[in-house]
């Protein structure tokens, strides 16, 4: 009787304990769907989020916005107003799009991202060489004329390292740039106030037109590299002889990022020039090159087309697939090639 006790008992034991076993085994599996689950949904987040996060901000007319900011503001439209409010608007927008300023992001999905930090680095760029042109010859009568003190307070507050997250971060030292623009715009704007100064003079525009021509030619370089190109090295060093071949060629993973800072460079540029159109207006009439801007701002806008592809193609030559780099060297090349028009009329005409 007790043998069958017993064996009733470790009957009853086993079971239990394979009962617990199914248990603890499909209570993993569903724990582990779960995770899976979550881990799903906000991959599919980020990818929603990253999306809208790459989105490019739309052109914006540069003219209507400086008159609306200085109704507002209550300040007198005078030259040199509508360059100072572009600037600000374009670094303005940099840091207050969509999923705001990205290059600094140190967690998903903003980490995973590299298109927009590029196009964003391509607007710094230009924001950097017109605030540096704005410090050294717009607002100065000549050589040996005093610096302006809030632009050469913001001048170099644009040269901080894009990258920063930590204190001070990138956006701190970008808005404080922008507020020591709007301290200049405001005295610009009062007549009281002689110390601040916008010389609208071919000598000061031609200087700030080679420093982007020289930027597109290095942004169309880039860009028809992506196929691979022999040229001649005009590089002079010990190690290469000058004149010497050579195959130049972007590496595939750094094409859309070339691609890409040059989207920047031309959404921001176009902006500049609508307003360099406006302030330098009497000048450009005088050497009949008005045309000449128009036609350089033509060119950079048709950059920013939208791109239908999920990528950027690389094809080759006349081949089957695009390819969406030496497009956009053909409307940098030829932007370029106007600018330096524009710049020797303005010298000579």
């Amino acid at each position: 009787m007790l043998d069958w006790k017993k064996k009733v008992g470790a009957m009853r034991d086993s079971v239990d304990d394979s009962v617990e076993g199914a248990s603890s085994y499909f209570g993993g599996i569903w724990a582990s769907r779960a995770v899976g689950s979550v881990v799903g949904v906000y991959l599919l987040g980020a990818l929603v989020v990253g999306w809208y996060w790459s989105l490019e901000p739309e052109l914006f007319p540069v003219q209507q916005q400086a008159q609306a900011a200085a109704e507002q503001a209550q300040i007198k439209m005078v030259p040199g107003y509508t360059t100072v409010e572009t600037l600000k608007s374009v670094t303005g927008t940099l840091l207050d799009k969509s999923g705001g300023y990205l290059s600094n992001d140190i967690a998903p999905p903003g980490l995973w991202l590299d298109n927009m930090p590029n196009w964003e680095y391509g607007v710094l760029v230009q924001a950097r060489d017109l605030a540096r042109a704005l410090r050294k010859d717009f607002a100065r009568s000549q050589s040996q004329s005093t610096e302006d003190a809030d632009l050469a307070k913001a001048e170099p507050k644009f040269h901080f390292d894009s990258n920063s997250w930590a204190l001070p971060a990138s956006e701190q030292e970008y808005r404080d740039a922008i507020r020591s623009l709007t301290r200049f715009q405001k005295r610009l704007g009062d007549p009281t106030q002689t110390q601040a100064q916008f010389y609208a003079r071919a000598d000061n525009l031609r200087n700030w037109l080679t420093d982007v021509e020289t930027r597109l030619g290095s942004l169309s370089q880039r860009l028809s590299a992506s196929v691979g190109q022999m040229r001649l090295n005009t590089d002079v060093n010990g190690a290469i002889p000058s004149g010497s071949e050579e195959i130049v060629k972007t590496p595939w993973l750094q094409i859309d990022n070339v691609f890409y800072e040059a989207r920047g460079q031309a959404w921001a540029l176009s902006h500049f020039l609508r307003a360099i159109e406006v302030d330098f207006a009497d000048v450009l009439a005088k050497k009949n090159a008005t045309v000449g801007v128009r036609q350089i701002i033509r060119e950079l806008e048709a950059a920013q087309e939208p791109l239908w592809s999920p990528m950027i193609l690389n094809g080759d030559g006349f081949g089957i697939l695009a390819n969406h780099s030496l497009v956009m060297a053909n409307y940098i090349s030829r932007a370029n090639a106007a600018i330096i028009d524009l710049r020797q009329l303005l010298e000579q005409g």
